[in-house]
């Protein structure tokens, strides 16, 4: 199929990539030249396991990026709309997917053929009918049905694995207007076999998104809130929350062997959830659902304890010295492992606790520390790149990040008796003189 994609953003930039590994023609859309020069010459603007080397791959081939709008939708049979959908104040922001329709509306205002219009970018629900498809209609002159198809189609990838997510995806869900619409995506995915498909509306689809990351970002706020409680009990949460995993509802019994499945991952105690999706996503559901009047204090509540749990890491160093004045390594930029993706990342709000306290703050992470860098600023912070120069002097080390690089802290640290505050448990406590990190058991 020949497939457009307007926006080159984390979405749009990976479906389109592994769209064409697949083996369908994509030609990508972004405003920006400058971008748009660098990806098409094999440079990767953002760091995703995997992605660089399917990219060069496909490049020049059955992908390329384009600043023209109106010759990528004249020649393509699908189009997708993969641009940001920010919080704003107190709602989604669609200011960017109604300028996307507008321009898409444009553009099939000039094309006599039957064209598929895809909403990837995650919105609230009813979005792709009331906003996206009257733009459409208004701007093209043309109509919902008959010359041109309307759906959401949402993404659900995993940051750091989102190639792996891609191609081999757990469920896809297609919420289009009409049968035409989803017989048209239908044939799009039908590479993908045993694969569970949903043929649903495009508001159905809309609330299957939200509502998978509401769940999740609730069983992370629910293990942050026990593994503070755990910390002040004198019990190790790490030992609570395996026994937990052990019930075989969650962890069930097959042929003799148990199954860990993934979802355990996120019923681990932390520093809290950050990134482009999980914060901007329940805040959206929140308003929407206060915009129909319906409260969601539970997700409210979610939202509250993953506000304030870098506060819960900073007081956990604060048990044992006081950081102004003093050195401390922050260890871990990004919001999670294997991406430089900053936004909303608990380190960053460490950060800025730390420096506010008075400490001296040096920070490392493997690939996000440019980011990090425009996100703070330098006043008060070093950004280092070598691990051994950033947690050389410290009097205390907090870990915010689990990148695999920080298990050689045990052998980093010998002879040392620097403070490690582990804020993701990633790390034995016995490997350290003095360590402490979320919900470990307090002295009491």
């Amino acid at each position: 199929m020949r497939i457009s994609i307007v926006g080159t953003g984390y979405v749009g930039l990976v479906s389109g990539v592994c769209l064409a590994h697949l083996g369908h023609d994509v030609v990508c859309v972004d405003l920006d030249a400058e971008k748009v020069a660098s990806i098409n010459a094999g440079i990767c603007p953002i760091h995703e396991v995997g992605l660089a080397e399917l990219l060069r791959g496909v490049l020049g081939e059955r992908f390329r990026v384009t600043t023209d709008v109106i010759a990528a939708i004249a020649e393509t049979e699908v189009t997708m709309l993969a641009v940001g959908t920010p919080f704003g104040e107190d709602r989604i922001d669609l200011g960017q997917i109604e300028g996307a329709a507008d321009q898409l509306g444009h553009a099939l205002a000039s094309i006599d053929r039957y064209h598929v219009v895809v909403v990837k970018s995650t919105v609230v629900p009813g979005t792709t009918e009331d906003v996206v498809g009257p733009v459409l209609e208004a701007r093209s002159g043309r109509h919902l049905g008959t010359d041109i198809g309307l759906a959401m189609n949402p993404e659900f990838l995993r940051e750091g694995a989102a190639v792996e997510d891609f191609l081999a995806p757990d469920r896809i869900v297609l919420g289009g207007i009409d049968e035409r619409t989803l017989d048209v995506l239908t044939e799009l995915y039908s590479v993908f076999q045993d694969v569970p498909v949903l043929r649903v509306d495009p508001r159905t689809a809309e609330m299957i998104k939200y509502s998978s990351n509401a769940l999740l970002t609730t069983l992370i706020s629910f293990s942050n809130e026990i593994g503070n409680l755990c910390g002040e009990l004198g019990t190790d949460v790490t030992e609570v929350l395996g026994g937990v995993h052990l019930d075989r509802r969650l962890s069930p019994v097959v042929d003799g062997a148990r199954i860990s499945p993934g979802v355990l991952s996120y019923l681990e105690a932390g520093c809290g959830f950050g990134g482009s999706c999980f914060p901007k996503d329940v805040k959206a559901l929140v308003a929407h659902g206060e915009a129909v009047e319906v409260d969601m204090p539970l997700l409210r509540s979610v939202l509250a304890v993953n506000t304030a749990q870098p506060g819960v890491l900073v007081d956990r160093l604060r048990r044992h010295l006081d950081p102004r004045g003093a050195r401390v390594a922050v260890l871990g930029a990004a919001f999670k492992a294997g991406t430089d993706d900053v936004r909303e990342s608990p380190a960053l709000a460490v950060i800025s606790l730390l420096r506010d306290a008075g400490a001296e703050v040096v920070v490392h992470d493997p690939v996000a520390l440019v980011h990090a860098e425009a996100a703070l600023g330098s006043d008060g912070i070093s950004f280092v790149d070598d691990l051994a120069t950033a947690i050389d002097g410290a009097d205390a080390i907090i870990l915010v990040t689990a990148w695999p690089e920080y298990a050689a802290l045990p052998e980093l640290l010998a002879g040392r008796s620097t403070l490690l505050v582990d804020g993701r448990r990633m790390l034995t406590p016995d490997a350290f003189p003095r360590y402490d990190g979320i919900g470990f058991p307090a002295d009491i």
